[in-house]
């Protein structure tokens, strides 16, 4: 994934989110919504927004990847 220069808003993250929502595990669900709850940095922001954009079109070795991080960075904000 490339470098964005845009900062992405927690609304953007949350619309991201629930637009590929039906492609995330299961098991992710409540993660994003215990996130969704809290502020968080831009840099945070930023970077889940990036692993959940066009997440439906991921390889699955891609999705794994996606998913560790994702895991990663949501618990442990």
């Amino acid at each position: 994934m490339g470098e964005c220069k845009i900062d992405h808003s927690k609304e953007d993250v949350l619309n991201k989110y629930e637009s590929q929502k039906d492609y995330l595990p299961e098991e992710m669900h409540p993660l994003f919504n215990q996130f969704f709850q809290d502020d968080h940095t831009q840099d945070i922001l930023n970077e889940v927004f990036h692993l959940l954009k066009k997440y439906d079109l991921a390889t699955g070795g891609e999705k794994n990847e996606r998913n560790n991080r994702l895991n990663l960075v949501l618990k442990n904000v």
